[in-house]
């Protein structure tokens, strides 16, 4: 039986780093440690910072979450199904997760616990806020909005001395004037349903954060952001596979 135990371990440990290796990663040196972000598609994201993981908008058409680090904490932006899946959660909660989400997502993320636009909360060392997450311009064949304002949410993370923004589904929004030092934004943009290269552009000259990564970019053309960005000194853009 200790032996089968043993064995069992060893094909979960290298079934877990060859998930692992099938995405693209960064790191980030912080005060307090180092931040690797795994990149892993579309909306979807994972943290691990100080042997804590974060999973952001867990879905599983993006990845084999049984292959996967169970979660510390889970972040879910709304309720849409590219970026909440039942499925995928229960693939990765264990004894002590922490899920936060908006309203609307509590009918899927079953123990969550709601933050509104412009709550705050902790985890551990980390600090939460969370940001609106809404539509101005793009909107339905019915005239609603592809998201209504005050039903999703975007993240700010304080994780050490760094701030990552996680943007949700959004278009450039008067919030985002408010935000301050960000180090790291994830702002999406594919048509119609948020936002558009200038429109990225533009929300980059608003908070200036130091590295963006553009998120959940469909087919939109990365080159037209690219030449948008090119006379932005103050921010790094870096293209990943998060179509």
């Amino acid at each position: 039986m200790k032996k089968f135990l043993i064995a069992a371990f060893i094909l979960f440990s290298f079934t877990h780093l060859i998930a692992q290796n099938n995405f693209e990663q960064d790191l980030f040196k912080t005060d307090a440690g180092d931040l690797k972000i795994t990149f892993i598609g579309h909306g979807t994201l994972m943290f691990e910072f100080n042997e804590t993981t974060i999973h952001i908008d867990p879905v599983g058409r993006y990845a084999d979450y049984s292959a996967l680090q169970k979660a510390d904490l889970i972040l879910i932006t709304h309720h849409h199904g590219d970026h909440l899946d039942a499925k995928a959660i229960g693939q990765i909660v264990k004894k002590g997760t922490k899920i936060f989400c908006n309203e609307l997502s509590l009918q899927k993320a079953t123990g969550a616990e709601v933050l509104k636009n412009g709550n705050k909360a902790k985890y551990k060392v980390i600090d939460i806020e969370t940001i609106p997450a809404y539509n101005l311009v793009h909107k339905r064949d019915n005239g609603q909005p592809f998201h209504p304002k005050g039903e999703g949410n975007g993240y700010v993370l304080t994780i050490g001395n760094k701030k990552i923004y996680i943007a949700g589904d959004t278009e450039k929004i008067p919030e985002m004037k408010e935000l301050k030092n960000i180090d790291v934004a994830f702002l999406p943009m594919n048509l119609p349903y948020t936002m558009t290269p200038p429109m990225v552009a533009d929300a980059v000259n608003m908070f200036h954060p130091k590295v963006l990564y553009p998120y959940h970019y469909g087919d939109t053309n990365i080159n037209e952001l690219i030449s948008l960005m090119k006379d932005i000194k103050d921010c790094e853009i870096r293209i990943r596979k998060m179509n």
